[in-house]
């Protein structure tokens, strides 16, 4: 019998909370089971709008065409994925008045590898890329208008005739390095280009479609060789040739970030009817005796370290400005992979050109032989129109085709042979090289790149280094970011001794060293490094893995590496006349500059015994997608392309009618 003091609840009473309570439950399961879109970062650097400047780029602009100087792409958040459902996958609570039994757990979907994501990004950038073709000599001046904020140079209908002749694929990016190398001289006066160009001790001159040259350089004399096959094309120009392994200009941040605001303000898209569409004649090139007569002072600096010279190229905000220099190279280096993060994806590199600065890496100060000790220092804060074949991402030089790229010596191309077939191939990993990256001596080596690298692949020094006998001298155990198998079971070293066969040729040894060092060895590094025998690159080839790592500039092997059948895992701080036309994990694997992606990289592709997959089919598929593009677009006749479309806006650059200068025939039609 019921209580009279609690007397029954009317129906409505229960509706009023039970209605209320079940749709704010059903909310609460709607929310938490939208899935959140991963973010990913992009792998090929476009030039959009939206596109943040890099740390040493020339400054940003509010308006008017992008500026194609170095712009890296957004980084994102890492680690972010969808959050899903229940198991059984329905997003609806459960309204049953009884307790579900209990179900065992299903196994977690394997997590996808950011490398999985890294190149399939690359993918959909590289269809991005071909989309931009221009097939008609009238998309193409549109597309130059458009990136470019004028028009194109006098001359444009013949350069796209001869593209054509050559069979070139034209997308105006492929030409972006031009423009972040040639911009700033917008900021010059016309008459010191030419007078600066004309006086240089080293020159190959063009007058009247001839081109010649007075120095037997041997570079010279290949620049030469492969400007003659355009002479015929080209207008009246002296070029001035940087002869060393190092680039020599360093103009200030804040130099160049005056001269670009009057780049800025010269694009205009000039009234047709007003266009200059010749180039003036030059006078007879200057005799050798005459030509200081011509430049300004360079001053030329020997400072040491190079650091110190190559910063003041970064923004004045930028760490590489603000953070401390290093005085003593004499101990274990130090690492903060905090710094690569911008260029970074959970781990490995997302961003290749960003990851080639340094403004936002202070610590690469005291982990690259360039910054510590080059082999010669002659730089100047001069800005003149000097071409050289590769630079740092603060250096001022205008970009040519490398000479070993024109001349396609063997010892860097591989010769005829491109290596067999992917399933044919006879082991994982090879590096065979000189100790160089600079001036290495007993107080300074264990910050070079190369050294590191090889310390790296030494599997006795990786299990010393677990089992703690013997701290690395020159590199760090991988981070947990990568979560290795071969780590967690303190196997690194063994693991590493399986696929890799890595090694110095030559210890390249301080010359100054007494007594005189002879067959490659070296009194203070033999009892880190063992010499072993060199391979040509057709032998290296019979191997799936390339490492290319820089030495005392870029790597000449590289092209060479591109159009193999193997995988190139490129590490650089060095940029090059083909950088705009590569997409990193589509045409290239990139390596961070520390190499702490590099037992990741490795782990991924080759796997790890039975605990982790490898993914041998990736590997070769973007070896083969290199080699082909390579094969396409990285050609002698593209390195003609690019260097006759780069000569005629440095022409015009040197013109005093430079403003109204311009193509518009397709204006007029």
């Amino acid at each position: 019998m019921r209580s009279p003091a609690f007397p029954p609840r009317r129906p409505s009473h229960l509706v009023r909370y039970i209605f209320p309570a079940l749709l704010l439950l059903g909310l609460f399961y709607y929310l938490s089971d939208r899935p959140q879109d991963p973010q990913v970062p992009n792998t090929y650097l476009t030039s959009g709008h939206d596109s943040s400047k890099s740390s040493s780029s020339s400054p940003s602009h509010d308006q008017g065409p992008p500026d194609v100087v170095n712009q890296p792409a957004k980084n994102p958040t890492p680690n972010q994925k969808p959050v899903h459902g229940g198991a059984d996958g329905s997003n609806e609570p459960s309204h049953d008045s009884k307790p579900a039994p209990v179900q065992p757990l299903p196994p977690k979907p394997a997590a996808v590898h950011p490398i999985d994501e890294l190149v399939k990004i690359a993918d959909k950038d590289f269809k991005d890329l071909l989309a931009k073709e221009s097939k008609t000599l009238a998309e193409a001046a549109q597309a130059y208008r458009k990136r470019r904020g004028r028009h194109p140079p006098p001359g444009f209908d013949k350069w796209y005739e001869f593209a054509k002749e050559n069979n070139a694929l034209l997308v105006e990016d492929f030409f972006d390095q031009i423009y972040h190398d040639l911009n700033p001289f917008w900021g010059l006066d016309p008459v010191s280009i030419r007078n600066e160009a004309m006086g240089y001790e080293m020159v190959i001159s063009v007058r009247n479609g001839n081109a010649s040259a007075e120095s037997d350089w041997f570079w010279t004399q290949i620049w030469l060789d492969m400007i003659q096959t355009i002479e015929h094309l080209l207008p009246d120009m002296d070029i001035a040739l940087n002869a060393m392994d190092e680039p020599r200009l360093v103009v200030p941040w804040e130099d160049i970030n005056a001269y670009m605001k009057k780049e800025k303000q010269s694009r205009i898209l000039s009234p047709t009817k007003s266009i200059v569409k010749e180039f003036q004649k030059l006078p007879p090139p200057a005799k050798q005796d005459t030509k200081s007569l011509h430049t300004v002072d360079k001053d030329w600096e020997d400072t040491n370290p190079y650091w110190l010279i190559a910063r003041r190229g970064c923004p004045p905000d930028s760490p590489a400005r603000k953070q401390p220099v290093l005085t003593s190279f004499d101990s274990k280096p130090s690492f903060s992979p905090s710094w690569a993060t911008p260029h970074q994806y959970q781990g490995y590199v997302s961003n290749s050109t960003l990851s080639s600065e340094f403004c936002h890496q202070p610590d690469l100060q005291g982990l690259e032989g360039i910054f510590i000790k080059p082999l010669t220092t002659s730089a100047t804060k001069v800005l003149f129109p000097m071409f050289g074949g590769s630079k740092l991402a603060t250096n001022n030089e205008i970009l040519l085709p490398a000479p070993m790229y024109w001349n396609e010596e063997e010892r860097f191309t591989g010769g005829d042979d491109h290596g067999p077939s992917w399933d044919s191939k006879i082991g994982p990993v090879i590096w065979r090289g000189v100790a160089t990256g600079g001036r290495n001596n007993e107080s300074n080596w264990k910050g070079f790149q190369r050294h590191r690298f090889v310390s790296m692949n030494n599997g006795t020094k990786l299990t010393r280094a677990e089992e703690g006998i013997e701290p690395p001298v020159n590199f760090e155990l991988p981070g947990a970011t990568y979560n290795l198998a071969a780590q967690k079971e303190k196997r690194l070293g063994p693991w590493v001794s399986q696929w890799s066969d890595v090694g110095f040729t030559d210890l390249f040894c301080d010359p100054d060293v007494e007594p005189k060092q002879e067959d490659g060895h070296c009194i203070y590094t033999d009892e880190h490094y063992e010499t072993v025998p060199g391979q040509k690159l057709a032998v290296q080839f019979y191997y799936k893995y390339l490492p290319d790592i820089d030495g005392n500039s870029f790597s000449g092997r590289y092209l060479g590496f591109l159009r193999s059948t193997s995988l190139p895992v490129k590490s650089t701080l060095w940029r090059e006349w083909h950088d705009s036309r590569l997409v990193a994990w589509k045409h290239f694997v990139p390596m961070d500059n520390r190499f702490g992606d590099y037992y990741g990289i490795m782990e991924y592709f080759l796997g790890y015994e039975d605990s982790v997959p490898g993914h041998d089919d990736v590997a070769e598929k973007i070896a083969m997608d290199g080699k082909a593009w390579a094969e396409k677009v990285l050609r002698k006749e593209d390195m003609q392309i690019y260097v006759l479309r780069l000569l005629l806006e440095y022409a015009r650059i040197s013109d005093d009618r430079r403003e109204n200068m311009g193509w518009v025939d397709d204006l007029l039609s």
